[in-house]
């Protein structure tokens, strides 16, 4: 006699393969991978609507993802920066995005592994998912608080939805997997089961002899086993696409938003002074360019979504321990007189030989100006005081007063290199300080100036463990030849650039392996505001070598060699590279 069958599916019986489960839930749940992978297309799903709903609503709102990557920085940002700057360099918020979509898929597959048995663990997982999203979106300057719930509940109800159908059919799936195990252990039909045997069977159906007649063959479990595989498995595809498209979509929306579209309509006016014009630069393969293009510029700051504005609403506003606080439009800023002048500016962060520096031609209104017509009041004053600038997204920066009135270019710039700014670099505004790394100054997309004393304000950085004080540190750095070269022996060209940005160059030296120090040819500069190229012809003799460079700026002091990391303060050190000679 024949062991009973087995029945997977909905406890009300009926064709177990076909119906999986019903309104009680199945009586085999989902298999582990397949309540996974259910899981994390669930998330999939839900992050994709939280990115289209905010490009449907049509607002410049970060999305949650961007929400959470910026409180991620607020919170982790002083331990990671060098870090992460080290390992992805101006890429470093991309990295972070991908990372956090990473994390919020892994744990959408968490989320599937508890749902397989008890749905509602699952759900909750998704609604504390979205629960997060919409706090970083609260606590984001640029984030809307409906705007964020509204993004949050829909993320959330796709993400439970998704998964909810998804188990169904990952439940439907492991049902025909167990049957179809079964059935390749069961005896052969006999005529106890009202068919003929084996040999009855005919290409067209089964022969009843209770009926009389020729009945439908029935379906195999391998084949109702191959069916559920393959619709479990088109759902996951199904709405794997549309998570993608959803995100797609959601992204292309907003990619240009209020601050392009405005920048696009700006007419620049004419400097009441012109930068320098530079001689002759050096125009060598590989050499950096004396001029740094816009599309070529770093760009190291903390907003991963970044803050958008019409010219309409945007207002500069200056205010603090002044005697006359006002405000500006984008218009009344470019109607003020303006001065264009070539500024090297770096980031901190730079390591010795890095690129996170640029030479550009800026124009704006001297911030000099701004403050003499607001009244900087007396306990503001000289070392006292301090000029904060704040922007649209909440970042803040402070420098010494004195800083801004000793001379230097300083300015708020709203224009890079004869364009309006790119967006990514700050428009509407910027501050632009000569010789203060761009963590103490560079205030981009610039909404305020704030005047106050020393003592009563710290910038972003300070707070998590960067210098108060950022004055930019001699540095010379090699572009040619490339590390690691392999060379052929003879005259090789050394070229490179080096900065001391309010102090200027007077000299660049290269040193091959332990030998004499060489003085190198200094290209043309528009002032000691700017980086110079530097060259040097090298005699090469066959064998591997180390070249170093050292830089001494205008005041006659050569750079150090003691090696330090950008925190707190910048890095130091002589850049060098090995290469061999043939």
């Amino acid at each position: 006699m024949s062991a009973p069958a087995r029945t997977y599916g909905t406890a009300g019986g009926g064709d177990a393969l076909a119906q999986g489960a019903g309104a009680s839930g199945p009586e085999v749940p989902a298999s582990l991978g397949r309540a996974a992978l259910s899981g994390l297309v669930a998330a999939a799903v839900a992050l994709g609507a939280g990115e289209l709903l905010i490009g449907l609503v049509g607002t410049d709102d970060p999305s949650l993802v961007y929400a959470v990557a910026t409180e991620f920085i607020d919170l982790f940002g002083a331990s990671l920066k060098d870090l992460a700057v080290d390992l992805f360099g101006t890429n470093h918020k991309l990295a972070l995005i991908v990372g956090i979509v990473v994390v919020s898929l892994l744990l959408g597959a968490a989320f599937g592994a508890l749902a397989r048995r008890r749905f509602g663990f699952g759900a909750a997982g998704f609604v504390v998912f979205g629960a997060v999203g919409f706090w970083a979106y609260r606590v984001d300057e640029l984030g809307d608080d409906a705007v964020g719930l509204l993004a949050a509940l829909t993320a959330v109800g796709a993400g439970v939805g998704s998964l909810w159908w998804l188990l169904r059919a990952a439940a439907r799936a492991t049902a025909a997997s167990l049957a179809m195990r079964d059935a390749a252990f069961a005896p052969p039909v006999s005529d106890t089961a009202r068919h003929r045997p084996l040999d009855g069977v005919v290409d067209d159906g089964v022969w009843s002899e209770a009926d009389g007649r020729l009945l439908p063959a029935p379906v195999s479990s391998m084949e109702l086993g191959a069916m559920a595989r393959r619709a479990f498995l088109g759902t996951v595809a199904a709405l794997g696409a549309g998570a993608a498209a959803m995100a797609l979509v959601g992204r292309r929306i907003v990619g240009r938003g209020a601050s392009e579209k405005a920048r696009a309509d700006v007419v620049l006016p004419s400097p009441r002074s012109t930068a320098p014009v530079v001689g002759e630069t050096v125009d060598l393969a590989d050499l950096s360019p004396y001029i740094t293009p816009n599309d070529g510029f770093y760009r190291i700051d903390t907003a991963v979504s970044i803050p958008q504005t019409d010219l309409d609403s945007w207002r500069l506003r200056v205010d603090g321990l002044v005697d006359r606080p006002f405000e500006l439009t984008h218009a009344e800023l470019l109607a003020m007189p303006s001065i264009e002048q070539t500024v090297t500016i770096a980031c901190v962060s730079n390591p010795v030989g890095g690129r996170l520096v640029g030479n550009a031609v800026w124009q704006g209104v001297a911030l000099a100006d701004l403050l003499e017509r607001a009244g900087v009041q007396p306990a503001a004053e000289g070392a006292e005081g301090q000029v904060v600038g704040r922007s649209l997204d909440g970042w803040t920066a402070g420098f010494p007063m004195d800083v801004a009135t000793d001379g230097r270019v300083a300015m708020v710039a709203y224009a890079m290199n004869g364009e309006p700014l790119p967006v990514d670099h700050g428009f509407p505004a910027r501050l632009i300080v000569a010789g203060l790394y761009g963590y103490v100054s560079a205030t981009k997309w610039l909404s305020q100036i704030e005047v106050a004393r020393w003592d009563d304000f710290d910038g972003y950085w300070v707070p998590r463990g960067w210098a108060k004080e950022g004055p930019v540190k001699t540095m010379a750095r090699i572009d040619v030849p490339s590390s690691g070269a392999d060379l052929a022996s003879g005259t090789i060209p050394v070229a490179g650039v080096a900065w001391a940005p309010t102090r200027g160059i007077s000299a660049v030296e290269v040193r091959i392996d332990d030998g004499e120090w060489n003085l190198c040819d200094l290209g043309d500069v528009a002032s000691e505001n700017t980086w110079v190229q530097w060259t040097y012809e090298w005699a090469a003799d066959p064998g591997d070598h180390v070249i170093a460079v050292r830089a001494t700026d205008g005041d006659g002091v050569v750079q150090t060699s003691e090696v330090a990391h950008p925190a707190p303060d910048g890095a130091s050190g002589w850049h060098g590279r090995r290469v061999s000679v043939v």
